[in-house]
């Protein structure tokens, strides 16, 4: 028995956007790009936010007369993301010698274009006029669990 996927929000949110990767980045080539640029833009996100924080952190302790009312983040809040932020950068690292290898890896164009065609079956098109036209019916039938019966 296959269990069916779940239903929250999240996990909606989670397949739209896997889908929509798939979609839009088909090849084999295309997700190597897509992974490397998501690990850089995290790392560069990460590591802006942490030179922030230590910023902060170091203005706080030169002026130490600062009203607590006037902080926004209290230290310790800031010194626990600085924490955590440090662990994130140490995976992200991890991650990136990982994609480096994954980077080195070429396949052909013949198996580009198996991509493309298992990419088009994970993930076909939503806006397809025929899987519209399948929704639109799927939505109009009465035993259909998502659809209550007004009479």
């Amino acid at each position: 028995m296959t269990e069916k996927p779940c239903q929250c929000s999240d996990c909606q949110r989670f397949y739209k956007e896997h889908d929509r990767l798939i979609r839009e980045f088909p090849t084999f080539k295309q997700q190597q790009e897509l992974n490397w640029a998501s690990i850089q833009s995290f790392r560069t996100l990460c590591n802006n936010v942490t030179n922030e924080l230590q910023r902060l952190i170091s203005e706080r302790i030169s002026n130490e007369d600062i009203n607590l009312e006037q902080k926004h983040i209290s230290d310790i809040d800031i010194n626990e993301a600085l924490d955590e932020l440090e662990s994130v950068n140490a995976y992200l690292y991890s991650i990136e010698a990982l994609m480096e290898r994954i980077l080195d890896t070429k396949i052909s164009n013949n198996i580009e274009s198996k991509f493309k065609e298992i990419a088009d079956e994970l993930a076909p098109d939503p806006l397809n006029i025929d899987r519209l036209i399948l929704n639109r019916l799927f939505h109009q039938t009465p035993d259909s669990p998502d659809k209550k019966n007004i009479n």
